[in-house]
This record gives C-alpha cells, structure tokens and sequence, in this order.
C-alpha cells in the first residue's frame, strides 16, 4: 500500500516555514540539504543566488505522515505561485508500483519530470494531473539506499 504525504514548495524561504513546523510539531529533521550540496544537474552549476536555498527536507509529524519541502530556483522559479506551490508526494513500495501509480494518474496531464533513477538514490517522478493537481511519485530501493 502507498503512502502519501504533502511536499510544500517555497520562494526562497523553506527554511524559515519548517523551522517554524518544526517549532509546533517539535521533532528532528532527518535529512535537510541545499541546491549546493547537489551534484551538478547536465554539467550546471547552481547559481549562486540559489547555493543556500533548500533542495529538501522532511519533517515526521506522526507515525504515518511526513511534511516534506523545498525552495523553488533556477528554471522552475517563474512557476511558483503561492496556492499552487504543494504537491501530493506518493511513496510506492515497489518500480512497478511507482510506475503503475504514474501511469494511472498522469494520464491527460503534464508530465514535469518522468520516472528515473535519480542521484539521491530513488527512483522518483512529476506531474500535473488533468485536474491541475501537482503529485510526485517516488520509490525508495532498499538495496541502493543501503549503499
């Protein structure tokens, strides 16, 4: 069975907004990395106006529920508008799972990024549904997040 959970995207000031979660949800972050911390994306280096925002973070307020996160930069910045700046981000159990899931609820949307191995280790994709709805889909391989 998938999980779900909320990805908050924000305009610079992602840092500010959980510390202030995390001040009412108490808890630790288990990981908080910036767009400098990232390798190079296609032999691109981040701009400098971008090294210190936030790349992600994520935030357990339950058992069941994380509130994740991220500054908008570079070429995804002219699209933040605030109301539209969350995604659904669905945490699949299997590839198949994950592409199924993809499959189903992308169709008559805009794909943003497609399925694919990324560099943090899972396999990850988004998309816009026909709705106007943003969803990540993600997968998290036990075997090459052990490496």
């Amino acid at each position: 069975m998938a999980t779900v959970n909320v990805y908050l995207t924000f305009d610079g000031n992602c840092r500010e907004a959980f510390d202030f979660y995390k001040s009412v949800f108490g808890g630790e972050y288990p990981y908080i990395g910036t767009f400098g911390e990232m390798p190079a994306m296609g032999g691109q280096e981040t701009p400098e106006t971008d090294k210190d925002k936030i790349m992600h973070v994520s935030l357990p307020i339950s058992k069941e529920t994380v509130l994740m996160g991220s500054d908008t930069g570079g070429e995804w910045a002219s699209h933040y508008k605030a109301g539209n700046n969350f995604s659904v981000s669905v945490g699949a159990e299997s590839k198949e799972e994950a592409d199924k899931l993809f499959g189903g609820l992308s169709a008559g949307g805009q794909v943003t990024m497609p399925m694919a191995d990324t560099f943090w280790g899972a396999y990850f994709g988004m998309f816009t549904d026909k709705f106007g709805i943003n969803w990540m889909v993600n997968y998290d391989d036990p075997a090459k997040m052990q490496q």
